[in-house]
């Protein structure tokens, strides 16, 4: 085989339900957001550092290994990828920073070398993730594995029983629910102050403007005959695989798998039903649909909230990337980017003023009046806005990895679990069986 005052974290399940809250305060939620040493790894202390190898060179896995680097007392002691090009970028860029790495370009030969690895980071395309990480499970190794976790329910669900059958760790890169901004907007905001009152809907979205496929130095062109060892028909296939359905899911899953994680995981239960729309509109190169819009129904004990999450690849509208979650006294608007994050207070919600001394809240400045603003008799006046009051100074993977690492040494509970993760992300291979057949789709979650 080969690749290519702060909430607490949470156990392999649901932070909190939607009546029962952390107790932890808020001023330690923006402690935990801005005090670095509060997740050393145990380097201070002298600990053996943790040992692991990285399965996947790509962007991706660049990414990762970036957020790594700052994490101490985990060293990286090998990588694994197919493309010479990538595995010796690789090696070159550890080096550079003083950090000399065996280097394999196949994950069985890894495995039969490398006896004292603890972990292995998979950030392989979405086709391999299965292999690669239950492979690595079964050589004994904790896992930290991209999303998706399979480009199929069959392969994800392999992964979630190779896990307990190991009782190794395996977190899943919904970096999000490790995010100390989400953590506290989803735990007090939402959860301890009720800040949207009764939530009557959702929505979601990720755009992004046209951009081109990639390409690769002619001189670094894998041969023919290794691609289609790995099952790639050509270099155009290999560097473009999000867009084909043998290799991964396509935008729900590239882009949407971490919203509409977002709204299962705020929602804090399964939609019943989906229905949507998407296709290829623009791209005539690509197997997967381009734009998709998808409406799901989550049934509350309050009542059924709707929500809408949209993808598209042909603009970025102006809009980016955010989740927000409405109700009749606000609405909460969340993202991994901080200057699209708001609260907008409906006129007839109660006073937050309580929770802005408390630090859940912070008041931006009225704006000042405009003399040409009109209002239609049935447009709702412009809200009152607010800000979350937590500042992140870490890379948004970082806090994710921390959370792996430290689960490992006993530390820390995953934020993300096989389990909880197959959950999310079974609604999403329902969202894509909803664009394709063009049909409502009923949800029942399979348990696992």
């Amino acid at each position: 085989m080969n690749p290519s005052s702060a909430p607490t974290t949470s156990a392999a399940g649901p932070v909190l339900t939607r009546r029962g809250f952390l107790t932890t305060s808020a001023g330690a939620a923006l402690a935990l957001a801005t005090a670095p040493h509060l997740f050393a790894i145990g380097a201070a202390s002298g600990a053996k550092p943790l040992r692991i190898a990285i399965i996947g060179f790509g962007a991706e896995g660049r990414v990762l290994v970036d957020a790594i680097l700052k994490i101490p007392g985990v060293q990286i002691v090998a990588i694994c990828d197919l493309w010479d090009y990538a595995r010796t970028y690789g090696q070159r860029l550890l080096k550079s920073g003083g950090i000399d790495v065996n280097a394999y370009t196949d994950l069985d030969e890894l495995l039969a070398k490398e006896k004292t690895l603890d972990a292995a980071i998979v950030a392989t395309p979405d086709v391999f993730h299965a292999p690669h990480t239950n492979a690595c499970l079964k050589a004994g190794l904790h896992v930290y594995c991209e999303k998706m976790m399979s480009n199929t329910v069959e392969g994800a669900r392999s992964m979630v029983e190779t896990m307990k059958e190991t009782g190794k760790l395996l977190q899943i890169g919904h970096q999000r629910r490790s995010n100390p901004r989400y953590l506290f907007t989803r735990n007090r905001v939402i959860g301890e102050a009720r800040i949207p009152g009764r939530i009557t809907a959702a929505q979601a979205q990720w755009n992004r403007a046209v951009s081109e496929d990639l390409g690769w130095p002619k001189k670094a062109a894998i041969p023919a005959a290794v691609l289609a060892h790995y099952g790639y028909p050509d270099m155009h296939t290999f560097r473009n695989w999000r867009w084909f359905k043998k290799f991964g899911g396509g935008p729900l899953s590239d882009l949407g798998a971490h919203q509409i994680d977002m709204l299962n995981w705020f929602l804090d239960v399964s939609p019943t039903s989906v229905i949507a729309s998407g296709g290829n509109d623009y791209y005539k190169n690509h197997e997967w649909f381009d734009n998709a819009m998808v409406i799901y129904e989550y049934p509350l004990a309050t009542g059924t909230v709707r929500a809408f999450y949209q993808v598209q690849t042909t603009t970025s509208s102006g809009g980016g990337y955010f989740e927000q979650f409405m109700g009749d006294e606000g609405t909460v608007k969340t993202s991994e980017n901080p200057a699209l994050c708001a609260i907008y207070r409906e006129a007839r919600a109660p006073s937050w003023e309580d929770w802005v001394r408390k630090n859940y809240l912070r008041a931006n400045a009225a704006p000042a009046p405009d003399p040409d603003a009109k209002v239609d008799a049935r447009e709702t006046a412009a809200l009152a806005t607010y800000k979350i009051p937590v500042v992140l100074n870490k890379a948004i993977h970082q806090y994710h990895l921390e959370n792996f690492f430290q689960s490992i040494l006993g530390k820390a509970k995953l934020n993300c679990p096989a389990d909880e993760a197959f959950k999310s992300e079974y609604v999403i291979f329902k969202a894509i069986e909803a664009v394709e057949t063009r049909q409502l789709v009923t949800i029942q979650v399979p348990s696992v």
